[in-house]
């Protein structure tokens, strides 16, 4: 079933529609979430947040934009609020919840490869790790458009749709993010 057929069958209440179009962007959703904060709590809360709106609010997508780019507005609208939410509990963490963290909480395996060596594959995970501590440095602002355009891979346009902004003003902070990452990661390919 192709993706107009989906939405438009879950938008008349078929729950099988939905589900499918869950499966279809569960993946994506969860994957942005998780590279706009690095913690898999706060991304699979995004997904919940993500679906449950896109269920209440299905009926007000008219197709003028890609479903993903639509989709991609709710995700960034509700890492935004987690973001905030967050904020006065981070704040407010004991000392001995940040001991008692276990390394699974927060820390991201990438997928095993056969043709990387051992080596390679240590130097891109402490990369991958470098560039995800380095976006946490971000404001949100300017982490989104990096995630959307470095990381998701949408067009810069695409990316300035979604988040709701003009083209020059996303290439604003989408230079000014990569700027930072840059100096943020030099010491680390100074190696």
């Amino acid at each position: 079933m192709d993706e107009r057929e989906l939405i438009e069958r879950a938008k008349t209440g078929d729950e099988r529609a939905f589900t499918e179009l869950y499966k279809r962007y569960r993946e994506t959703v969860f994957n942005f979430s998780y590279n706009v904060c690095h913690d898999k709590g706060y991304a699979e809360e995004v997904v919940q947040d993500t679906f449950i709106n896109v269920f209440r609010k299905l009926h007000q997508y008219d197709g003028r934009a890609k479903f993903s780019t639509w989709l991609y507005s709710i995700v960034v609208n509700n890492c935004q609020m987690h973001n905030r939410r967050s904020k006065l509990e981070q704040a407010t963490i004991s000392l001995d919840h940040l001991d008692s963290m276990t390394d699974t909480e927060t820390s991201y395996e990438p997928p095993a490869t056969d043709d990387l060596r051992p080596d390679t594959m240590v130097a891109m995970a402490e990369l991958e790790e470098a560039l995800h501590g380095a976006l946490q440095k971000l404001p949100l602002d300017y982490r989104l458009p990096y995630v959307l355009r470095e990381l998701e891979g949408l067009s810069n346009e695409e990316a300035a749709e979604v988040l709701g902004m003009s083209l020059p003003a996303f290439k604003s902070r989408l230079h000014r993010a990569r700027a930072f990452v840059r100096t943020a990661l030099q010491d680390f390919t100074a190696r």
